[in-house]
């Protein structure tokens, strides 16, 4: 009688370990990814024009208008040099070059 409750009672541990598993998982990689994506998306919300940007490229250059029907930005990124760039692919603001 005692053997068949502690078989039993041991079939309740790898599934234990499991949600544990995936609870760290969660706490640590998962849920992290979702707060950066929900900032990333906050920022590209805020766009204004004259905000310094960076492209996924890596293109430093400034917001010089919106087209909100194409979800579009025209950044400068020279004197006279504008380039359209969708808005999803521009990632932060732009920091000071040293």
């Amino acid at each position: 009688m005692i053997l068949m409750q502690a078989a039993a009672g041991s079939s309740f541990s790898p599934l234990l370990m499991i949600v544990i598993i995936f609870a760290i998982a969660w706490f640590f990689m998962i849920r992290p990814q979702q707060k950066r994506q929900k900032e990333i998306m906050k920022f590209r919300s805020g766009i204004t024009v004259g905000q310094a940007v960076v492209t996924a490229g890596g293109i430093y250059g400034t917001v010089r208008a919106i087209d909100e029907a194409d979800n579009a930005l025209m950044i400068e990124v020279a004197n006279g040099v504008k380039i359209k760039v969708d808005r999803n692919s521009v990632y932060a603001t732009a920091q000071p070059t040293q």
